[in-house]
């Protein structure tokens, strides 16, 4: 129990404390208007002078194994049904008798 003598003492205290507390909420309330107020003040200003991109550094490319590094070898056929030639066409289908008639085509 506080005394006569112990209360002013312990209310000035108490005092003193409050008027800490309120002074540190004050600076914590202006530090952030003042931050609010610079951000604002920086996305207006963003548009107008607009910041240059990144950077765009290129993907590492992994090296070729030596199956890679090595010239495609070119198919003999395109279907294990038919054979073909350099240009890809049957040989089998190549007429070497005369070239039928229109009648003879079906046409």
């Amino acid at each position: 129990m506080l005394g006569p003598e112990k209360l002013p003492r312990v209310v000035s205290e108490i005092g003193r404390w409050v008027g800490r507390a309120r002074a540190m909420a004050r600076q914590f309330r202006e530090q952030l208007e003042e931050e609010v107020q610079l951000e604002q003040a920086r996305k207006t200003q963003a548009p107008a002078t607009p910041a240059p991109p990144p950077p765009v550094t290129p993907a590492p490319v992994p090296p070729l194994s030596a199956a890679a590094t090595e010239a495609p070898v070119a198919p003999d056929t395109f279907s294990h049904a038919h054979p073909t030639d350099a240009t890809g066409a049957d040989p089998s289908a190549v007429r070497t008798g005369p070239t039928p008639r229109a009648d003879e085509r079906g046409t």
